[in-house]
Parts: structure tokens; sequence; C-alpha cells
């Protein structure tokens, strides 16, 4: 959409943590939803989700628009006659999982692969059990897994993965392992350039230090906060004023930030002005 200011938006959002609490619930933000989805904003999931996750979110909602998957290891859209198309952006889920287990090895801890875990170490950890787990599990181009409790041996896995040409991000539960290149920040560039949309303004929203690469990206770019307030690693781009901070948690906090930056949506006030 170009608003009655002039510039053209995209709401680009991770879910979990961000739109959705740990319950996965997002009902607060559906209003939001349908206000964006009417003015012919698109809402852009970016998110470590798998597609077929984001699928199942996207005919809950009633989304359209193109994704960003596996914490920018793909994106996905369609076609206008409806059909889906997909780019991959890294290495393979099954070039990537041997790739866990050599790392687990160099650092000496056991890294549990999400792929590993039943149902009751999944429905403890993630709130996901049978066909939900199953779907998480379905991996094209990243391993999720358990990471290390302390902070130091999270760097040195950082540190050992860089060295094989690999990247660990960190979300709120899980670690992430992907390809080198692969980033939320360089998948949405890749999606814009794509959809041949360069000059479009972005409104990022994300919650944990996998989003960074999202936020560094959005033209206007919200943390939103948990139960116990905003991620410490997102703590300092709040300080100096690079992003902003949402009013509440999850999808309350989501509503509430969309509905006040995005220009002419409700007020019209364009908040790069």
């Amino acid at each position: 959409m170009t608003t009655k200011l002039g510039r053209q938006w995209w709401v680009v959002t991770d879910l979990d943590g961000t739109l959705m609490d740990h319950r996965y619930d997002w009902a607060p933000a559906l209003e939001t939803i349908r206000l964006l989805q009417c003015r012919g904003i698109p809402v852009i999931p970016c998110t470590s989700k798998t597609a077929e996750e984001v699928c199942r979110f996207r005919e809950q909602s009633g989304l359209r628009d193109p994704f960003i998957v596996e914490n920018g290891g793909a994106i996905h859209g369609e076609n206008a006659d409806g059909s889906p198309w997909q780019q991959t952006l890294g290495p393979s889920w099954q070039e990537l999982r041997p790739q866990l287990t050599v790392l687990a090895r160099d650092l000496g801890q056991p890294l549990q692969a999400l792929d590993d875990l039943s149902d009751q170490e999944a429905d403890r950890l993630l709130g996901l059990s049978g066909e939900a787990l199953q779907q998480a599990q379905r991996r094209a181009c990243s391993v999720p897994f358990v990471s290390p409790p302390d902070g130091e041996s999270r760097r040195r896995l950082q540190q050992l993965a860089q060295a094989r040409q690999l990247a660990v991000v960190q979300g709120n539960r899980l670690g992430h392992l992907l390809g080198a290149d692969v980033s939320k920040g360089r998948a949405l560039a890749v999606l814009k350039q794509r959809q041949g949309a360069s000059d479009v303004a972005v409104l990022a929203l994300g919650d944990s230090p996998n989003d960074l690469p999202l936020l560094h990206a959005g033209d206007r770019s919200i943390v939103v906060p948990g139960a116990k307030g905003p991620h410490p690693a997102l703590q300092d781009g709040l300080d100096n004023g690079q992003f902003q901070l949402a009013p509440a948690p999850h999808a309350l906090g989501w509503a509430a930030a969309v509905q006040r930056w995005i220009p002419g949506l409700l007020d019209g006030v364009d908040p790069l002005d």
C-alpha cells in the first residue's frame, strides 16, 4: 500500500515471542492484522518457523503475503495464478545436520537437535507435541537445537561455527544452526528485490537476538518485550534510539506498535517525519 503520505509500507514481523506469546496465542493482534489487510499493507512473517508452520498461521489469519522462514533460510510466496514459489538462501538441512554433531564434539558438550526431542521433552521446552511438533521438526535449511546453558559455551559455539563457515543464532528457547550468510535481514533484502520493492519502507518487529538482522534492516524497528521486559541483547538498540519499545508484551504490544507507527493507519502521522 502507498499511504496517503506517499510511502509504501510492509509490516515484517517475527512470530514466536513477538506476534505470538509462548502459548502461540496471537488473538489480541487479529483486529490490527485485519486493518492492515483492508488497507493493503502486507504482513510478512519473518520467523524461525518452518514453511508448514507459517502456512498454517496464514490460513488462520487469512494472509496471502510472502513470508520468510527458518531465520532467513528461505523465502516463499504466491504467483499471480496462486501457485506457490520458494527460494532457498542457504545450505540444506541435510548438509547442516551432520555439522551439529561435529560442533558438539568440538565443543565437548551435547547439542540436542529439535528433531531428536521426544514429545514429552518438546512439550516441556516448547509447548509442542504431535503434529505441531512434527511440523516444527521438518526442516529444510536450518537445525534448531537446545543451546548450552552458559554464555561462555554459547560464545565458543559461535566461534566454532564460524570456523566451519556456518552461523549459530539464538532465539528465546533454542539455538539455530544456519549457513554463514543466512539471516532474516538478508532474506528481507532478497525478498524486496524479488518483489521489485526496493524502495518500500519496512516496519520490523522482533523480540530476540536472532531478530537483530531484521531490526537493523527496518526503517522503523520495534522491540516487543516479554513478560519480564525486552531481551537484554536488544537493549543497546533501545538505549541509542535505533529501536523503539512496544508498550506491552507479545500480541498486545505488537498491535499497539503497528497502530502507532504505520503512517495513515489510524491518525495519518508519518513516523519517519
